[in-house]
């Protein structure tokens, strides 16, 4: 490479983007100064606030005594509903979901009202001292109980493509059965929080939490009875969000703020865990029905599936989700003639909501557990069956919903991670091994995933950005994005800084603003840098478009030729220092800052018919998970994962590796530990770290070995890369079905074990026994 002064330097040869640059904050990380809203020094006269929850999973409220309440130490007032001054919703698309219940209670954890006090501890203590009387009324707590029931929030969806009866009564094979996996909740190290300070002339500034600041805009303000330009939204990081603080932070924002304007002083609303856990929605639980017809080649001939989720009590987001997994019901398979069927069951428990993968996680595993049976019945390896049944690149190569997969790579993705893991060798030694072991079982799957990047509404895909260059030629950027630890501060930087030819550390991110950048989309569907990567990539290109210009006027020669390379700027046999230009051009009255704006081009989608082209590209990947287990016990352990994925001509590589590590054990744990339990009168009982069990350093395999697929996206995409916050935790899939395979095992993998999600070591334990019955009737008979 040619050192950076040399006008020989081409700006192909330097760059900022795609290199693997640290987090911007990881310093802050590592000291313990990256502020966080709860770091935020407090105003004087702040209040802290804390929600009174209800006790009954579905009642009428017939009275609440606060007589106690209000005695306690510290309180200054308890609000109701009556006391908001505006709507009393926080439902992001259907206006079903109070901020609090008013007369009616539909979830044990439902905010009845609000105690503010003089401290955090003082407000909780003095919430739990409320005297409510209910008259209880029937529940419904799963989504079996739900679809039996009727119980929707939303109207059922159906998705059918060709004849899927003929195809069937064709099918010379049929595979049918029933599965559920079970929801999650997102577990964020930061909980909950929001900071309402009030402002002059109807003002309000909420320091929050947040995914989607313009959301929390809009809902403050309507609770309010106030216009969006009365309220600012503000949040410079999260501590995690993982979907969960999208539409659920809302509520926390709007009871703050609603404190904060009835009592004139600023209140803090900062959830404990246990309260975190009981009052917000979690990633939805799903039950499915399917029946498959297949040939005696394992090809799959027609395939129907019936899915209700647990929706909770209110819509929420779970019509997008539905959405989402009858899109990703094929995964990678082509499926000729198809009826996927969706529905988000009513159920009187908290409101779920988004979380990683929005729905194309549930959608996708039906399809990879029934391809599991099929091979097995068949008694092939399951890998074959699934690239059998792949997209092709011309032919079947159209979705059920109509978008041609074009850039189709699984072919190639899963061909190098099947060498390159050794597959079929480990195989074999799987099998001499369980051969010879009675009681310890190993377990092999390859699962690959084809994941939509877009979000499924289309007007969402849209995203603001403002960049200033100061004029000492360091540069801020304000965008639309927030910062969850997933980096997406850090790349829009990188974007910034290569769009202008400048060293990473001129360039700096302030927090998100509604003030700053309006009308922002959530940063959620994987779209976070591609979204604010493109707006903040357009910004700073006008900027770079006027010094050029500038610099020609100066310097002579055409403005095409001017080139800003590695902090400097070459013009017509000139090199000046990018800071020098920049000072000259302020005196010279040029524009040193710009807004950005990018809708992603080509998307469209009919809600009624289910078709479209929904989404921007398709992102790729496969892992191969190696496990045993101990069949007298039900205990495992994740020996080996191998995952490849396709980030595209990824913006920064090292940030892209730590989201797929991070996403593959946070599936893996979805899929295993993390089991969500209510009781039956409705009470969510996992509801805290002593029951809840979120995957540790210790369920690591010790060999783990993740890798970028070499891919330029063929979408105009930022820099052509690839999103990867939400596919990678499909990948763990293998982990799942690797389990499966060691249960099956058990009886030499001619029984398909009923294993479901989250495979639990007692649910492991449960289905080694059916295997074992199922062998010893068949020797019987």
């Amino acid at each position: 490479m040619n050192d950076a002064g040399s006008p020989a330097l081409t700006k192909a040869e330097w760059k900022q983007v795609g290199l693997g640059k640290a987090h911007e904050s990881a310093r802050l990380h590592v000291l313990g100064q990256a502020d966080y809203t709860d770091d935020i020094a407090e105003v004087r006269g702040t209040l802290h606030a804390a929600l009174g929850l209800s006790s009954k999973a579905h009642a009428r409220i017939l009275d609440i005594d606060f007589a106690d309440v209000l005695s306690s130490r510290g309180v200054r007032a308890v609000l109701t509903a009556k006391d908001i001054p505006g709507t009393n919703d926080c439902g992001p698309i259907i206006h079903d979901d109070p901020i609090l219940a008013d007369g009616l209670v539909q979830y044990i954890g439902q905010p009845i009202f609000v105690v503010v006090a003089d401290s955090h501890d003082l407000a909780r203590r003095a919430a739990k001292k409320a005297k409510v009387t209910y008259e209880e009324l029937p529940a419904i707590l799963t989504p079996q109980a739900a679809r039996a029931a009727g119980s929707y929030v939303l109207p059922p969806m159906r998705l059918t493509r060709g004849d899927a009866e003929t195809a069937f009564e064709r099918a010379p094979l049929r595979v049918q059965g029933e599965l559920y996996v079970g929801g999650q909740e997102q577990f964020y190290l930061e909980g909950q929080i929001s900071y309402a300070i009030p402002q002059e002339n109807d003002g309000m500034l909420v320091l929050c939490s947040t995914q989607h600041p313009s959301e929390m805009q809009h809902v403050v303000a309507h609770a309010l009875g106030l216009h969006s330009h009365n309220i600012v939204v503000e949040c410079r990081r999260m501590g995690g969000g993982f979907g969960g603080k999208e539409s659920q932070s809302a509520l926390w924002a709007a009871a703050a703020s609603i404190a904060a304007k009835r009592l004139g002083r600023a209140v803090k609303l900062r959830a404990d865990r246990d309260d975190d856990m009981m009052v917000t929605g979690k990633r939805h639980c799903f039950h499915y029905l399917y029946e498959v017809g297949y040939d005696d080649s394992g090809r799959i001939l027609a395939a129907k599936v019936d899915m209700v989720s647990r929706a909770g009590y209110s819509a929420d987001l779970s019509g997008p989700v539905a959405t989402r997994a009858i899109c990703h019901f094929d995964n990678t398979y082509y499926l000729s003639d198809c009826d996927i069927r969706a529905a988000a069951g009513k159920t009187n428990t908290q409101s779920n909501t988004a979380f990683r993968g929005f729905g194309g996680p549930q959608g996708a595993i039906a399809i990879e557990y029934i391809i599991d049976e099929i091979a097995r019945n068949l008694g092939k390896d399951s890998l074959d069956i699934r690239k059998l049944n792949f997209y092709d690149k011309i032919d079947r190569n159209i979705t059920p919903y109509g978008q041609p997969v074009v850039d189709n790579v699984i072919h190639e993705l899963v061909g190098e991670l099947e060498t390159t893991s050794e597959y079929r060798a480990r195989r074999a030694a799987i099998n001499a091994y369980n051969a010879t072991s009675p009681v310890l079982k190993k377990g092999l799957a390859l699962t690959p995933v084809k994941f939509g990047i877009a979000f499924n509404v289309t007007h969402l895909n849209q995203a603001g950005a403002l960049v200033h260059v100061y004029v000492d030629g360091s540069i801020l950027v304000n965008h639309g994005g927030t910062e969850m630890g997933q980096g997406v501060n850090t790349k829009v930087m990188q974007v910034v800084a290569h769009e202008l030819g400048v060293d990473l550390t001129r360039v700096r991110i302030a927090a998100t603003n509604t003030s700053k950048v309006a009308n922002t989309s959530a940063t959620a569907a994987s779209t976070g840098a591609d979204l604010n990567g493109k707006a903040a990539q357009d910004a700073a290109r006008q900027i770079r478009e006027r010094l050029a210009a500038f610099a020609a006027e100066q310097y002579g020669g055409d403005v095409a030729d001017v080139r800003f390379v590695a902090d400097t700027v070459f013009a017509n046999g000139h090199e000046v220092p990018f800071g020098e230009l920049v000072a000259k051009a302020y005196l010279s009255r040029v524009q040193l800052w710009s807004d950005g704006f990018y809708a992603t081009p080509n998307l469209h989608w009919d809600p009624k018919t289910m078709t479209g082209n929904p989404f921007f590209y398709f992102a790729y990947g496969a892992a191969v998970a190696e496990v045993v287990i101990d069949t007298l016990t039900g205990e495992w352990k994740l020996l080996r994962a191998d995952a490849l994925y396709d980030a595209g001509n990824s913006l920064n590589p090292a940030i892209d590796i730590g989201q797929v590590e991070g996403a593959f054990i946070q599936g893996m744990g979805w899929l295993t530990t993390e089991e969500l339990w209510w009781n039956a009168q409705g009470k969510l009982m996992t509801h805290a770290p002593s029951t809840y069990k979120i995957p540790g350093v210790s369920d690591c395999p010790d060999a783990f070995t993740v890798k970028l697929f070499n891919n330029r996206n063929v979408a105009d995409s930022i820099h052509r890369s690839k999103a990867v916050g939400e596919p990678p935790l499909l990948l763990p899939f293998s982990v799942f079905l690797a389990l499966r395979d060691a249960i099956s095992a058990v009886g030499d993998h001619k029984v398909n074990p009923p294993l479901c999600a989250p495979a639990t070591s007692e649910a492991i334990l449960d289905a080694v026994s059916f295997v074992e019955q199922a062998v010893q009737e068949h020797k019987a008979a």
